[in-house]
């Protein structure tokens, strides 16, 4: 795991490198039922694991927002900003999930800080988190999130 420690003064030092990757974090059945009890969706490509194996997939695979779900864990375990009152999740500009992750496999994810700028009472900051499983050839998510630190 590489994870960046920066006071938010020295925060703009890590525009445009990457940082990561992450540990790795097991998707198993028993978390996506839980997404999916959480939030309705209970789609049998989700749910399902004898239907999903004769499906498109070959196996149940977890839910999109579920990936993007870790986006927290995931930016924790990447970059620890110091200096900061308070963060929060200001919000998204763009998420895909260009591949699937099949349930019974494992993700990381690494970041890069694409922008900086200030904001009333602190910085905001825009990163490309991408998201990838073991053994695949293709991101599962590729999400730009914003983030305002405060001072």
């Amino acid at each position: 795991m590489s994870q960046q420690t920066v006071h938010l003064d020295d925060l703009e030092s890590l525009v445009g490198t990457p940082i990561g990757p992450t540990e790795w974090h097991d998707m198993d059945q028993r978390m996506v039922d839980g997404f999916a009890d959480v939030t309705g969706d209970h789609q049998w490509i989700h749910t399902d694991p004898e239907r999903a194996a004769r499906g498109p997939f070959g196996s149940t695979i977890a839910h999109g927002f579920f990936t993007l779900s870790l986006a927290p864990v995931l930016s924790w375990e990447l970059l620890t900003v110091e200096g900061v009152s308070m963060a929060v999740n200001y919000g998204l500009n763009k998420v895909r999930f260009p591949a699937p992750v099949p349930v019974g496999t494992a993700v990381r994810g690494t970041m890069t800080l694409v922008e900086l700028t200030e904001v009333q009472g602190g910085l905001q900051s825009v990163s490309e988190l991408t998201v990838e499983r073991d053994g695949g050839t293709k991101p599962v998510c590729v999400a730009e999130l914003v983030t305002r630190y405060y001072r």
